[in-house]
This record gives C-alpha cells, structure tokens and sequence, in this order.
C-alpha cells in the first residue's frame, strides 16, 4: 500500500464524503512513451491512469480533475435522474483492477456528457481510456474506437478555445490531433494538422513539437510515396 495516499473529496452532486486512492508521485516512473504522449508503466500497482477518474461511493456521479465545479439545474436534474436515481452503492476507492478503472472511465465520460462538460475535458477521458487500451489490455479495437472519440472532441475544442482554459497550449493540441489522425490512418488530416503546427506564429516557444510534427509529418509523406510508388 506504500504506493498509495488517500484523498479526499467532496462529491459536488450529492455533497457526500469520501476518499480515493492516488498514486504517489515519487512511485509513477514511465518505462516509455509514445508519440500522443502515452505512458508506459512497470505495473497495474504504479499506473496512475487507473486512478484517473474518482466515483462518488453514493451517488454515482465520477468526475476528474479537470471537471468544472460550476453546474446548471438542468445537469443537476439530468444526473441525479439518470445517475444517481439507478444507482447502487459501490466503492470505486480501493485498488482497481484494469477493470475496475475502465468502468470508471465509463462513468466519468457518462456523468461528463450528462452534464456537457468542455471538449478538453471529455477529450482528456477518452484519450485516456485510449492509452489504457494500448499499454494495458492490448486492445486494439477498442483504443482505436475511442482514439477517434478523442480526436472529435480536440478538434471541437480547437473550434471552440476551451482549451485555453486548461495546461495545454494551442500548438500542443493541434500537435495531438495530428497525431491522434495519423494512430487513425487519416493521413490527409493528420498532414494538415501537423503542418499548423509547422506554420505556427508561436512555432519558436515550442521548438520540441514543431520538430517532432516536421518529423512526422516527413514520415507520412513518405509512407504515401512508397505507397503510391508500390
């Protein structure tokens, strides 16, 4: 248990108590990772993706970092009639199986709909669920299936700024919606994005992604060449 701290939390939707498990910093030590800035951990035990989205015990209402504390009434109605109204009572804050996090996941993006959270919000969760998929249960269908749910949700935060209200930078998401394209095999967009990032009045503050975009976008035109060469 060493590798674990208790938090507390304060459910938003029912004001019920209770406390989660996260892993402590000095423990998440990546082994690798990947170009959308996946990471690749030793163990279940040391993977903080499993403890990404927190479940109120109560009411069923999961949340993450990210969600706004701000509620309309109708959210509020919408969750405690389509959540917390069918729900029974179950403690997501022990130690998660791979399972056990996926449904996490899987209520936090319901309870993030219900309640219309940001694009980069919603993008965050199911990038995530993503990564799990690829580094964890190997699953590629479903990593794809909810890569694209991700990319949708980037591409609408692009359009719309919300972004610019969490830690991510307009070159940074147009990098990873690039690159979320190419993980697709949707070269045309994924060769579009990158080349934003390319041409980007701030290109010179965020000199690591430009290259890595040049770089990638150089692969996928070489790639087609060969193709079209074949």
């Amino acid at each position: 248990m060493e590798q674990y701290y208790s938090r507390d939390i304060s459910c938003e939707n029912c004001k019920h108590a209770y406390s989660t498990l996260k892993i402590k910093s000095r423990y998440i030590r990546p082994l690798s990772h990947d170009t959308d800035f996946c990471s690749t951990y030793q163990s279940e035990e040391t993977n903080p993706l499993l403890y990404y989205v927190s479940v109120c015990p109560q009411c069923g209402y999961a949340v993450t970092d990210e969600f706004s504390d701000k509620f309309t009434s109708e959210s509020l109605q919408a969750i405690r009639t389509k959540i917390q109204k069918h729900w029974q009572y179950k403690d997501y804050g022990q130690i998660r199986s791979v399972k056990t996090a996926i449904n996490a996941y899987k209520l936090g993006i319901y309870s993030g709909i219900i309640k219309k959270e940001a694009a980069i919000v919603m993008a965050g969760l199911y990038l995530r669920l993503a990564w799990i998929y690829r580094t964890v249960e190997k699953n590629t269908t479903q990593e794809q299936r909810f890569l694209q749910l991700a990319v949708e949700q980037f591409e609408i935060s692009y359009s719309t700024g919300d972004f610019e209200e969490k830690d991510m930078s307009e070159i940074k998401l147009l990098y990873l919606i690039g690159d979320l394209h190419s993980r697709l095999d949707q070269e045309r967009q994924a060769i579009q994005f990158f080349q934003m990032v390319i041409q980007h009045k701030a290109k010179e503050k965020e000199k690591r992604l430009v290259e890595k975009a040049r770089d990638r976008w150089y692969e996928i035109r070489a790639a087609s060449k060969l193709q079209t060469t074949s």
